[in-house]
């Protein structure tokens, strides 16, 4: 297991991270995410931490609370040292019945922070996130907000979710200019499948210091590798896919790229979900990609990326087939730096580069 710096921070967490959706009883379009009871939980936090995951992450909204608890009580079970995991919620979902059941407004912040601690079973977390861009709530609120739970020990770090990337830089100008608490990270979806983050939203990582925390990285499972091509083009197999399929994927330009990762897993000797989370591992920008599961097995299999080191050939193949198409501005500042690119240098180099 690798280990990286979460952002500016001097905070190392591991390069995968467990992810805790499956945690608890879910309602809704959810339901079929969820489930697990505290014995499954415990497993699979065991198992994480034995792999050298030291990162979990965990929400309010995840079984209505269900997911944290269960994670504080599994660390507990396990007699797991407080200072040798690092745990990441959220909040600004709906939690509550009210107009100031959901969001980030102080009212709703300040509330969710300590309803999650008391869930938890623990005095701090290690990053509070914000789960989504409110367009109600003053941003400068927001950040108030947030400093005061930094500063009052009730979380370590900050961060966001889900949020565009002039929202984003819009929140560092305000806190750098106020003086408050500074994000440390953004958590974002990203696949091979969806490399939309690129556009914007990568460069602006990059330029200002933020870890990005992947999320679904296997494509809402797409690419776990237990799906065919339909006679209609759609994914045919059994699979949560059917069941929650919220993520708009273009399933005609999806099928090359499954082609070409599913090769490439059966000519090293790998599974599918393994070599498309080892592409994440490969990008700049990436600092953990969250893994999610409901059984051992699966989380052992996707675990396994953590030793895949993709050849400069592979890499070469999956950008190929999955690379976006230009749009502007894109294409203009492609060449119009051309002669002054800075250099980006990968997390891991690749074999053979």
């Amino acid at each position: 297991m690798r280990y990286n710096l979460l952002g500016k921070t001097g905070l190392s967490v591991s390069e995968l991270c467990l992810g805790t959706m499956t945690f608890g009883e879910s309602a809704g379009r959810f339901a079929a995410i969820g489930g697990l009871g505290a014995d499954e939980a415990k497993a699979l936090v065991s198992a994480a931490l034995d792999a050298g995951v030291n990162f979990i992450d965990t929400a309010n909204v995840y079984s209505g609370g269900a997911a944290e608890a269960l994670t504080g009580q599994a660390l507990r079970a396990l007699g797991v040292a407080r200072a040798e995991v690092i745990l990441a919620t959220k909040a600004a979902a709906q939690m509550g019945d009210g107009p100031n059941g959901a969001g980030m407004s102080r009212h709703h912040l300040m509330a969710q922070i300590d309803d999650s601690l008391a869930r938890l079973g623990m005095d701090y977390v290690d990053l509070y996130q914000i789960h989504a861009w409110d367009p109600v709530t003053p941003i400068e609120e927001a950040l108030r907000a947030l400093d005061e739970i930094v500063r009052s020990g009730r979380a370590r770090y900050v961060g966001v979710s889900n949020w565009a990337a002039w929202q984003i830089a819009k929140g560092l100008g305000i806190a750098e200019r106020l003086g408050l608490a500074r994000f440390a990270s953004v958590q974002a979806y990203y696949t091979v499948l969806g490399r939309e983050l690129e556009r914007e939203l990568a460069p602006m990582l990059l330029a200002e210091g933020l870890g990005l925390l992947v999320w679904s990285p296997l494509a809402g499972g797409l690419l776990a590798g237990k799906y065919q091509r339909g006679a209609r083009g759609e994914a045919a197999g059994e699979g949560r896919l059917r069941a929650v399929n919220f993520i708009p994927i273009d399933m005609e330009r999806a099928w090359p790229v499954i082609d070409v990762l599913r090769d490439i897993a059966t000519a090293r000797g790998h599974s599918m979900a393994q070599v498309a989370i080892a592409w994440l591992l490969h990008q700049p920008h990436v600092s953990s990609v969250i893994l999610g599961a409901k059984r051992p097995d699966q989380l052992a299999d996707t675990l396994g990326a953590s030793a895949i080191e993709l050849r400069a050939e592979d890499l070469a193949r999956i950008d190929a087939v999955s690379a976006l198409a230009k749009e502007y501005p894109g294409w203009m500042l492609d060449f119009t730096q051309v002669f002054r690119a800075p250099a980006q240098t990968p997390r891991r180099p690749a074999k053979g580069a």
